[in-house]
């Protein structure tokens, strides 16, 4: 990897007089399970690297007037563990799980999650975030069985890589971003963005900003899960994901956030899906017709329309999941 610049601050105001106001000068490390691979591919070659793992305020989960605070840097064996995730927020326990290596959960971090860059295979080779040369796009004319199928009308085709945003947006929850100049809070929703062209990037994390904390608000009445369809059981991402939040009247379903993740830019809802949803039981018919209201808009590329029929399936199965007991 290219030589750089190694900081280690003790604290989140040493941490930001670190950064720049541009992209490509200092790099974030938290547990590196994304930015290391970036460095040794030479994909990130920043001037300075700075370590905010020893920075005390950005861990920790706990409950709050407003709901649940998570800190950036709380590990996904964190999560796992924590008695206040697991009492509200199954989707976020769900998703969790769905990490199966050991070395990524002890190491990797919620926030380095929401932040890491996607898994295109284009982009990972050096072909930039949009997969484009001479003009016409890699991603389209090439292999691109991995790649989005809901918002790919623009030149960005790649998916979001977190495994937490879809339950995040699902369940409503806000991230804290910080810098020098101050502080800003943005839904989850919309910290994800598409990019149009090579100088964006896939959030809407500012260069001279760190993510500080995850906000959640309670979730005791939301009937929420998320259901994930992969490949193999093994070090891989989900095809697709689904995550469901239900806020219930009874037996129907007062309000409802469908949001997808590995088949767009972003994790993307499904208001379609959620339209059949509002105002109804969950019964098996149901279930089944917001399945097939959730892959509405669907422009699958040469050889992923696969992932329509699994977006279905995992729509139907998170919904199952969510569906209070008898």
């Amino acid at each position: 990897m290219q030589a750089f610049a190694y900081a280690s601050p003790t604290t989140l105001k040493e941490a930001l007089a670190l950064l720049a106001d541009r992209w490509g000068v200092a790099d974030i490390l938290a547990g590196g399970t994304d930015l290391l691979n970036l460095l040794k591919d030479h994909i990130h070659t920043p001037q300075r690297v700075i370590n905010i793992k020893g920075i005390k305020e950005l861990g920790g989960i706990r409950k709050t007037d407003s709901g649940l605070r998570i800190g950036a840097l709380v590990t996904v064996s964190e999560l796992l563990a924590s008695p206040e995730v697991r009492a509200e927020y199954p989707a976020l326990i769900q998703a969790a799980e769905g990490i199966k290596s050991v070395q990524i959960r002890n190491m990797g971090t919620i926030g380095g999650d929401l932040c890491q860059r996607p898994h295109c295979w284009y982009f990972r080779q050096g072909f930039g975030l949009l997969a484009m040369k001479d003009g016409r796009s890699l991603v389209r004319e090439g292999d691109n069985r991995y790649h989005a199928i809901f918002g790919n009308q623009g030149p960005a085709c790649f998916v979001s890589a977190s495994s937490f945003g879809p339950p995040l947006v699902a369940l409503n929850a806000r991230v804290k971003l910080v810098s020098a100049k101050g502080e800003r809070e943005l839904p989850v929703e919309k910290f994800f963005v598409t990019p149009q062209s090579e100088s964006e990037r896939e959030i809407a994390l500012r260069p001279d900003e760190i993510l500080t904390e995850i906000l959640v608000p309670p979730a005791a009445n939301v009937r929420n899960a998320t259901y994930e369809v992969r490949q193999r059981e093994t070090l891989d991402w989900p095809l697709v994901t689904a995550s469901v939040a239900l806020t219930m009247k009874g037996t129907a379903v007062a309000s409802a956030r469908v949001v997808l993740g590995h088949v767009a830019p972003t994790p993307w809802r499904a208001t379609e899906a959620e339209k059949v949803l509002a105002g109804k039981g969950l019964s098996a018919a149901v279930i089944q017709k917001a399945a097939e209201a959730a892959v509405t808009g669907a422009t699958p590329l040469s050889r992923n329309a696969y992932k329509v029929q699994l977006v279905r399936a995992a729509v139907r199965r998170a919904l199952e999941a969510a569906r209070p007991k008898a």
